[in-house]
């Protein structure tokens, strides 16, 4: 591709960036999968910055481009170093609906902003990016030419510029509906790309350690920025599986632990899921796949542990809290206990040698337990990220488990069908739960089997056994029903 370049250029090139240039407009570029995830992990990282979200007029979640005010050049970098909804960003000198108005927002540019980029002594080169829309390589360099109005003093160089600038130009998001000419178009100075390397570079396909429900690469990353995971936190997963959340948060810094119930699981053993691996092999595990990138330092520990049985001591523990329960699809939902009214262990019981009786967990059971768990061993300011199997025809907003002492942050779907999806949950931690009193005897810690009513038999998902819940509104109390909820 080729950059042209000119010599006008008003102003002194050796003037000082003024304080204008902490008012500047960022135009973020957003990658168009999982766009329901986007605007909660900008808020989020915005969040860790202490800023908030504060977009232009006009603003559209759905659009691929953002502008967003209030912003420092440092606050974008940040961003751009963790987000994996985010493709670039740029610092925006000018937009409009036509290459007209284009034109005139960029004369209007401030001269001194733009003068630290342009010097005689730089290298820039010019990059033309068109979104829902693909461009000849010749009506690329006319729209490069138009611009000669905007003339730099620099030299062109292609392959390592010190500064590069970009045209953009947004066609729509509807690829059976292609207009002519772009709906809208900016222009900018690059700043940052976004981390979209590691949904490659931590593919599950290439992980050493892997099971039947391993997260996404993507997916697991997104959850760590909801939950705003940093350096030093401490991270657990209570449904930890083959660890691919403990794999995102490390990534950031986080030390990271969880529990399963699956004991081959948790050491390693057993069948392999890879195709023509029949059994596991001696070093497949959670801190080997932490080890396979860099983090294995950052490893606590993973714990064979029944996640509805209390094993931690009291107080806050944890940062934050991520996982993926799960929901009787590919993996049973399953507790230590039985169905009778006591078990007595048999006569050469020896400790040890014990096996636990298992029963059901009931999807209610476990997301009770998993938000008052979250309650008590969260930090004030602690987040917990777990996603929610629901039924869409007949889903509504009442059916998310709510705590007292956690606030609803987002609220995220993921579709899986035309009936079902999951929703990713995240929630903060606001205050302590108060002291267990008679309301805890009135309420108890779980529902009673007699209240969970069918929903929904689900019969557009293959070969799997319908588990029968009801919603729950947890209270550091204990909990009770609201309305009838999903299934899986």
């Amino acid at each position: 591709m080729r950059f042209l370049a000119g010599c006008i250029l008003h102003g002194n090139s050796n003037m000082a960036i003024h304080c204008s240039r902490t008012c500047l407009q960022y135009l973020i570029h957003l990658a168009h999968d999982n766009v329901d995830f986007r605007l909660p992990e900008i808020r989020s990282l915005l969040s860790l910055r202490g800023k908030s979200f504060d977009p232009c007029e006009n603003f559209k979640e759905k659009s691929p481009f953002w502008r967003l005010n209030g912003l420092s050049e440092e606050d974008v970098n940040s961003i751009m170093a963790r987000t994996v909804c985010a493709k670039s960003a740029f610092e925006l000198w000018g937009h409009g609906r036509t290459h007209s108005e284009l034109r005139t927002s960029l004369l209007k540019y401030p001269t001194e902003n733009m003068s630290p980029f342009l010097q005689k002594d730089s290298t820039y080169k010019i990059n033309v990016y068109t979104f829902n829309k693909t461009l000849e390589f010749e009506d690329r360099i006319k729209k490069i030419d138009a611009m000669e109005y905007l003339s730099f003093e620099g030299r062109v160089n292609l392959k390592n510029p010190k500064h590069i600038f970009c045209l953009l130009e947004d066609y729509g998001t509807d690829p059976n509906n292609i207009p002519d000419e772009p709906l809208y178009i900016y222009f900018g100075r690059w700043i940052a790309d976004g981390q979209r390397e590691l949904i490659r570079s931590h593919s599950v396909k290439n992980r050493h350690f892997i099971g039947n429900t391993s997260m996404d690469a993507g997916l697991s990353f997104i959850m760590a920025n909801h939950a705003r995971v940093k350096a030093h936190d401490l991270v657990y997963d209570p449904f930890v599986g083959t660890g691919s959340l403990l794999v995102a948060c490390s990534h950031f810094g986080a030390y990271v632990c969880g529990t399963d119930i699956d004991y081959n699981t948790i050491h390693g053993i057993g069948k392999a899921s890879r195709k023509n691996q029949k059994w596991r092999g001696p070093d497949e595990n959670i801190r080997a796949n932490l080890r396979q990138y860099g983090s294995e330092k950052l490893y606590v520990d993973v714990l064979v542990s029944d996640a509805s049985k209390p094993i931690w001591r009291d107080g806050m523990l944890f940062d934050a809290i991520i996982t993926d329960p799960p929901y009787g699809i590919r993996e049973s939902t399953r507790r230590t206990g039985s169905q009778k009214d006591s078990v007595k262990p048999p006569e050469d019981y020896v400790g040890d040698s014990h096996v636990p009786v298992s029963m059901a967990y009931h999807l209610s059971d476990i997301f009770t337990d998993l938000l008052n768990f979250s309650a008590h061993h969260l930090v004030i300011g602690g987040r917990l990220v777990y996603w929610l199997p629901i039924y869409r025809p007949e889903y509504c907003e009442e059916m998310v488990p709510l705590n007292a002492c956690l606030r609803l942050v987002s609220n995220c779907e993921q579709t899986l069908s035309s009936h079902t999806s999951r929703r990713l949950i995240t929630m903060e931690k606001i205050k302590e739960p108060e002291p267990l009193g008679h309301q805890a005897a009135r309420y108890g810690a779980h529902l009673s089997p007699s209240l969970r009513a069918p929903v929904h038999r689900q019969t557009h998902l293959d070969s799997i056994t319908s588990l029968i819940t009801f919603p729950i509104y947890v209270t550091p109390f204990g909990s009770f029903p609201r309305c009838y909820c999903f299934c899986s």
